[in-house]
């Protein structure tokens, strides 16, 4: 990681292994038809509307921040995206995903339907565009998938197998299903329970909402 020069406006990409495959090409096939902003690096208390200098100088903090290099994790940035909401919003929308906890035993499954407050002027409502659920260990489930949403995106990511060391995966769905795992020897000689988190993205909203997930030892 470091830290890029702010004084210039300055692009800089962490392209996938399919992403560098389709760049090398060179037949057009590498086309980028998706993006997402986000706010990760702001620190907005720094605004200062006392500054002596003037209002043109109240956001000279923030212009000054340092923007980090892109680094292709998942879990550490991109997690306050920007996003478009209807003119008149005073609220901003709240994921709610009906747990503040998730525990399960092995083998034991769950059904997640996430709901956006405070979206498009409902007290409860549902994204058009579903909703991405990432789980930053999957070895810890026997089944990981969403369903409700049958675009191209979600169906590769839904059917992608996780390897090397990459263990967190991403689906998306209207609702997301789990079921924790029956293998044993994730708990070695001495733990019954393992933990991780799951997250839970709106796609329209931007809202999000990360959840621990305990998966709990049977006694057999």
């Amino acid at each position: 990681m470091g830290y890029l020069n702010n004084s210039v406006v300055t692009v800089d990409a962490v392209l996938t292994k399919k992403g560098r495959e389709l760049l090398a090409r060179g037949d057009g096939s590498f086309r980028i038809t998706q993006f997402a902003l986000a706010d990760d690096e702001i620190d907005y208390t720094l605004y200062n509307p006392d500054h002596p200098s003037g209002s043109a100088f109240y956001g000279e903090a923030i212009e000054n921040m340092p923007l980090l290099e892109a680094f292709p994790d998942e879990n550490q940035v991109m997690k306050y995206k920007l996003a478009t909401l209807p003119r008149g919003t005073s609220k901003l929308p709240i994921l709610e995903a009906g747990y503040a906890s998730i525990t399960l035993r092995q083998g034991a499954s769950l059904a997640i339907t996430p709901q956006t407050l405070n979206y498009l002027g409902a007290t409860s409502t549902f994204e058009a565009g579903g909703y991405t659920a990432t789980i930053a260990d999957v070895r810890i489930l026997s089944n990981y998938t969403g369903v409700g949403i049958n675009t191209e995106e979600a169906e590769r990511l839904n059917s992608t197998t996780t390897l090397g060391t990459n263990v967190s995966k991403t689906v998306i769905g209207t609702s997301i299903n789990l079921t924790a795992t029956t293998v044993n020897t994730l708990f070695g000689s001495t733990r019954t329970q393992l933990q991780t988190t799951l997250t839970l993205i709106g796609r329209d909203s931007g809202a999000r909402v990360t959840i621990p997930v305990t998966i709990t030892k049977t006694n057999n």
